[in-house]
């Protein structure tokens, strides 16, 4: 079992990031630290700061030493999986071998030309439009995540330069020196079926977002449905590792630690808690003596 932080880089600043990210990187509890990759942010006042993920997460990997770090998750629709491979080996040098490189679909379209649904969802469509980014529909984004799984272990692992002649992305004679001295872990974050699929196809690890987006019920029924597509494909699900995030109350940490102990009985091993700006003074060694030591 493993726990991590994560501090998603909205309402806040580069300052208190890296001032949660160096205390964690001291605790040996605290084995890894994540990021988000949004442009605009998805809750709070609209035209509060973002910083961006990739850029982010190089800065703090050179500013700790030991913490294992990544974004929950890398957004696809933002960059070509070729770009995203240098990215990520680059990130990978800086930090001596400690990236894991978690990627999802980022915002979709809703079916069907029906409106997003309130909240974050819609709120997400309408922030990268105003950016002159159109999301995908969810199909588009599936095919597109899945040939981005597929470009990026080919240039991290092949030696030759490589070909890909996909539906979406199309590489001839590429290469992206240097490559990973390692084979790099990859996250696929999600919990719909067809995310699912791609998951137990290309994934490493898998990560859901349990409360108080989804609940611990919820998260269970998603990883039965892992495992299920695993067995279509063949695939032992014991080879990929669950990873669940959930938000921290600083005001009520008995409920958070109730909730993290109920997710540990869905199969969870890797364990993220999204801690809420502002961050106070000392927040990582809080959560390892409230949270992290009460649960194990």
């Amino acid at each position: 079992m493993s726990f991590g932080i994560k501090t998603t880089p909205a309402h806040t600043d580069y300052a208190d990031l890296l001032r949660v990210w160096r205390e964690a990187d001291g605790i040996e509890r605290i084995e890894h630290a994540w990021l988000w990759d949004h442009l605009p942010p998805l809750f709070g006042p609209p035209t509060g700061p973002t910083w961006e993920g990739w850029t982010t997460l190089a800065a703090l990997a050179a500013s700790t030493e030991r913490i294992g770090l990544g974004l929950l998750v890398s957004n696809n629709r933002l960059r070509p999986p070729a770009l995203l491979a240098k990215m990520a080996a680059t990130v990978e040098g800086i930090s001596d071998g400690r990236l894991t490189v978690g990627l999802g679909m980022g915002p979709t379209l809703p079916r069907s030309g029906q409106p997003a649904a309130p909240g974050p969802a819609a709120r997400a469509v309408a922030g990268y439009r105003a950016l002159g980014i159109e999301p995908p529909t969810p199909g588009v984004g599936l095919a597109r995540l899945d040939e981005s799984c597929r470009v990026l272990r080919a240039l991290w692992e092949n030696e030759e330069p490589t070909d890909f002649a996909g539906r979406h992305y199309r590489l001839t004679g590429a290469h992206a020196a240097p490559r990973p001295a390692r084979r790099l872990p990859l996250l696929i974050g999600g919990s719909g079926d067809g995310l699912l699929r791609v998951a137990a196809e290309h994934a490493d690890l898998w990560n859901i977002s349990g409360p108080p987006h989804a609940d611990v019920a919820r998260v269970a029924e998603r990883a039965a449905a892992l495992d299920a597509a695993c067995a279509q494909l063949g695939r032992d699900p014991g080879e990929i590792t669950r990873s669940v995030q959930t938000h921290v109350s600083y005001a009520d940490p008995a409920a958070t630690r109730a909730v993290v102990t109920d997710l540990l009985t869905t199969g969870a091993t890797h364990i993220v808690l999204s801690l809420p700006a502002p961050f106070p003074e000392g927040v990582a060694r809080w959560v390892t003596d409230e949270i992290i030591d009460a649960v194990g």
